[in-house]
């Protein structure tokens, strides 16, 4: 039940190479040591129960698409080794002296600000600008910051200022079309502004990266007048003189979204930040505004804003100097000692940025995604999972490069089993753990132990077990009394069912820092969860050692996520699910209602990065177990974590055997998180050491949101086609028709629809495939449910738009539907009756669960958080796409990131058949009910028009009168897209069958941080 936004609280809720587990040979030190791969042993591939591939007969309504040259592939080329913090595929700059830190202030001519631009409410204080998706930052204080090689004399021309009138008002900006500053005897000028001109700036769209430093500021005036005051008068006493004064930071925003922020320097009128920004942008905008701040304990002042219009830096020139901060509520003249804010910008567009021009990449020096917390690990085995289980037998066999078979791994099971074997550590953190659900549900010769009763057994064996539980605020135990959360996630029941154990339980609240308003702590500590999902054990490595394995993704270990591929509806109500009934759309009876079925993805570590998930926990356990109040008088305290140092049996994460990038099951896998400083122990507390390990700096936080930087990433490497499985669409509220500043910032849907077209123009086939929930877990018909549904429709339309455009622009808008590219899909189920099946009281009568019930129908609930990228690179986590998950300072989440060097584009010249295509076959299998896809190229427009086909039929299937058994579960989403890119409902079916609800969505009251 992640996610559910029907109260006032959040509720959130494979397969690999055969013979995959067999033990490493004993570590030696990379790279000489020389890898025996494990004994092979005779592959039997079940018998598919699945009809094979016919292509479609020629009859499209669409013409055949004119661009199928033989896509043209160039030679791997290698990467030099990265070096942090530089790089980035940025070209490099000629070296120049550094920058002084000491300027010479001239005469400056200001604008009547007042006078052209009325105040701006939405700069004036920190309501929703400071919420909003803070991008990626970073900041080295070792490296001199690239200056602009200034070809001046000693004289700086000023040019008239335009204005453009945006959502936060029309704001002023120098004109950059010459050098605003010049170096002379190594002093800085202020660039002066004039009156402002009627000419409208250019709107152009910023899509690569935007290399940014904020310096310093200078003459900032004093905003805490009050606390002045009060100051003067006790000055006035005996001792020590305090001066209060303005404790300022400096957003960067594009349009309406923030994309970086430095941290608060407290109490300083002539603050020297010095930080840098690498930030991706895919924004259309007439100017980039710095907004100077001064925080308060309530929010934050507008001290100023300094606007530089994108169309003097889109051809990639360096703009560089001391810039007038321009005051929004006074005069808008300044002294001749005015606040300036120093700082630079340089745009590099995507052309430029090389970092994304070849995929995955190829050879030892590729980096994986750069300006990260963890780094790419080299080495090790991954297991991909679809679901809780899968039935040997059940999904087809698919044959890989090397003569290797893609084997279906069964998620709960293999859990079951290392947490059997694990003799050291048992690590878990889950939004919800239940002690008693069952990994292990009708196997031969498997005991069915719940969860609780088994980390009870390994606890007494002397394993240490530790739980990391979000701590629903709205369940409590208080003396035996019990109140169920509205979450369901029985967080208190599991605590203490483990009380008198040597199980160690913590709940953990998600909580706001200490120096956060008031207002923030209340919204973070009653909107926002710990989403992670993770399993960690020790298990053997031959040899008498033990190593670290981790499963990440998308899996709670908790009521109503058993499933198989089966996703049966009413069949298992009496067996596999007898004890486990879960569906939140039906309230009231639920006998005899279908259950709710639920698809996932997960996966399992086996090797370096293994090690990074366990410091993710450990930085998580640390600062939860932090002693407070009288715990904090003893002098040490129970440090419950497992130091593995002081255990020589278990390999360190450098004594990890090495495997060369010719192992043909070699995997490289990089760990991604969200999360920051507020949750973990062990980020540095000085902002400038903080991002030297690649977090970005917050007003009030260092955070780690690599989840979102893996993505754009991924999104913009992209050659061929994208599939992703996620349990929410929603992002890139900036570029939509209307809500654009309801702070929904994250980038991913815009990249994708960027990529999209960009290969239109260049005339070359690219897919995307999206599969979602029918609806958000709960009633279809709450208010929330409607508007997270609203900003949904708002998403695709913004992507549809995009799409069109570029059709447009090649002139190919009547000839090719804009569904030739991006594709919207869901799950569903119908069971037709059979002799066994369970039969529902009448009593039901004509609700929800009645009706569906009669007919024998409901959606697959989506909650998978995956990614796939030209069948070689695959993202698999906890984090759906919206801006709760990706902006690290909201849910706690992580992920993975992994390829393997033997199975990319770039090495092979050619379609990869590694385990990431096997893992996609497998859940287009699952999906589309057929088999033998694999001669269809995802990215042709035969393979999305056959898809697209089969998920129409399905869909009329799932909505006819009569109950018929469905063999394929993927159903195209009930909308119909118009060839200009308007989304609507469709025809016939403005809302969900049997439940209710607006398909489109709907938004009535005010906007907020909840569904979004």
């Amino acid at each position: 039940m992640d996610h559910n936004y029907n109260n006032p609280y959040p509720n959130y809720g494979g397969g690999g190479y055969i013979n995959s587990s067999v033990p490493y040979d004993p570590p030696a030190l990379a790279p000489h040591h020389v890898y025996y791969p494990p004994q092979s042993s005779s592959y039997q591939p079940h018998p598919s129960h699945y009809p094979q591939y016919h292509p479609p007969p020629n009859s499209s309504p669409y013409p055949p698409y004119p661009f199928q040259s033989p896509p043209h592939y160039p030679s791997p080329q290698p990467f030099p080794p990265y070096q942090y913090p530089g790089g980035y595929g940025y070209p490099q700059q000629a070296s120049a002296p550094p920058l002084p830190l000491t300027s010479s202030t001239v005469d400056t001519t200001m604008t009547n600000y007042n006078a052209h631009h009325p105040p701006s409410d939405a700069y004036s204080s920190s309501s929703t600008i400071d919420h909003q998706f803070i991008n990626l930052s970073m900041q080295d204080q070792n490296i001199t910051p690239p200056p602009v090689p200034y070809q001046h004399s000693d004289h700086t021309s000023l040019h008239p200022t335009d204005s453009l009138s945006t959502s936060f008002g029309s704001l002023s900006h120098v004109d950059l079309s010459q050098n605003s500053c010049n170096l002379t005897n190594q002093q800085f000028q202020t660039v002066s502004l004039t009156p402002a001109s009627k000419k409208a700036l250019k709107v152009l769209l910023l899509h690569g990266n935007l290399d940014i430093w904020i310096h310093e500021a200078k003459n900032l005036p004093n905003m805490d007048m009050f606390h002045k005051t009060m100051g003067d008068v006790f000055n006035r006493l005996p001792g020590k003189k305090t001066r209060i004064t303005s404790d300022p930071y400096v957003s960067i925003a594009i349009t309406t979204a923030v994309i970086g922020q430095t941290y608060v320097i407290n109490n300083n009128e002539n603050p020297v930040w010095k930080q840098r920004f690498n930030v991706p942008v895919a924004h259309r905008a007439a100017e980039v505004h710095f907004l100077v701040k001064d925080s308060d304990v309530v929010g934050s002042q507008l001290i100023g804003i300094v606007a530089i219009p994108v169309e003097q830096i889109y051809s990639g020139n360096a703009i560089e100097g001391f810039f007038p901060i321009i005051n929004t509520t006074g005069s808008g003249r300044s002294s001749k000692n005015g606040p300036t804010l120093r700082l630079s910008i340089q745009y590099f567009s995507m052309e430029k940025l090389s970092l994304y021009h070849n995929g995955v990449g190829a050879g030892p020096y590729y980096i994986g995604v750069p300006g990260t917390y963890f780094p790419l690990r080299q080495g090790g085995r991954v297991t991909l999972y679809q679901d809780a289980h899968v039935h040997n037998g059940f999904l087809p066999d698919f044959k890989l490069d090397h003569d290797m078979h893609y084997a279906h791994g069964s998620c709960w099971k293999d859990i079951f089993d290392a947490i059997s074997k694990a003799r050291h550590l048992i690590y878990i953190t889950g939004w919800s753990v239940w002690h008693k659900v069952k990994l292990v549900r009708e196997v031969a010769n498997t005991p069915e132990y719940t969860l609780g009763d088994l980390l009870k057994m390994k606890s007494q064996e002397g394993v240490r077990v530790l739980l990391l539980v979000w701590d629903d605020p709205t369940s409590r135990n208080i003396l035996g009394y019990k109140i169920e959360g509205l979450m369901a996630t029985h967080d208190e029941e599991t605590r203490h069912f483990f009380k008198h154990s040597s199980v160690q339980v913590l709940l953990v609240p998600r909580m706001a820092g200490k120096k956060h308003s008031w207002i923030k702590k209340q919204e973070v500590g009653t909107i926002y969860t710990h989403h992670q999902k993770t399993v960690i054990v020790d298990t053997d490595a031959g040899y008498g050692k033990k190593r670290i394995v981790a499963f990440v993704g998308g899996l709670d270990l908790c009521d109503g996520r058993y499933d198989s591929p089966h996703h049966h509806l009413f069949r298992t109500l009496q067996t596999v699910h007898a004890d486990d009934f879960h569906n939140p759309t039906f309230v009231g009876n639920l006998a005899g209602c279908p259950r709710e079925p639920w698809h996932d993805m997960h996966s399992k570590i086996d090797g370096p990065a293994a090690y990074d998930v366990m410091t993710n926990f450990e930085e998580r356990w640390l600062k939860a177990s932090k002693p407070h109040g009288l715990r904090k008088l003893k002098t040490s305290y129970d440090d419950a974590l497992l130091k593995i140092e002081r255990v020589p049996e278990i390999l360190g994460i450098n004594d990890q055997p090495y495997f060369n990038d010719q192992d043909p099951e070699g995997w490289h896998v990089q760990i991604f998180r969200s999360i920051d400083s507020n949750s973990v122990k062990g980020f540095p507390k000085e902002p400038r050491e903080a991002t030297t390990k690649n977090l970005v700096c917050g007003k009030n936080a260092m955070i780690d949101m690599s989840i979102h930087t893996a993505y754009v990433k991924a999104i913009r490497s992209a050659q061929h086609f994208i599939y992703i499985e996620n349990q929410y669409f929603i992002g890139s509220s900036f570029h939509w028709g209307s809500y654009k500043d309801l702070g929904a910032n994250n980038l991913i849907p815009m990249e994708i629809a960027l990529k999209i077209a960009s290969k239109i123009r260049a005339r070359e086939r690219f897919a995307v495939y999206v599969v979602i929930p029918m609806w958000p877990e709960g009633v279809p018909t709450a208010s929330a449910t409607q508007r997270i549904l609203f900003w949904q429709n708002k998403t695709m339309q913004m992507m549809y738009e995009t799409i069109h455009k570029a059709l447009v622009e090649v002139g190919l808008e009547g000839a090719y539907s804009l569904q030739d590219y991006l594709n919207f899909f869901c799950l569903g189920n119908r069971e037709a009756t059979v002799s066994h099946d369970h039969q529902t009281p009448a009593a039901l009568g004509n609700t929800p669960q009645g009706v569906a019930q009669k007919n024998r129908r409901f959606m697959i609930y989506v909650h998978s958080k995956g990614m796939i990228v030209d069948d070689e690179y695959v993202i698999i986590g906890s984090a759906n796409i919206n801006q709760r998950s990706m902006e690290g300072t909201r849910d706690t989440e992580i992920a993975m990131g992994a390829y393997q060097p033997r199975h990319t584009w770039a090495t092979k010249l050619c379609s990869p058949r590694g385990q990431v295509y096997g893992y996609r076959m497998s859940l287009w299998a699952e999906h589309l009910g057929v088999a033998d896809l694999d001669e269809l190229e995802p990215e042709s427009i035969e393979c999305v028009r056959y898809v697209r086909s089969l998920s129409e039929a399905n869909w009329k299937q799932f909505a006819a009168a009569e109950v018929s058994e469905m063999r394929g579960h993927l159903l195209r989403y009930p909308v119909d897209v118009d060839q200009r890119g308007k989304v609507k409902s469709l025809k016939g079916f403005e809302v969900f069958p049997d439940v209710g609800g607006q398909i489109v969505g709907s938004f009535l009251g005010i906007q907020e941080n909840l569904t979004i």
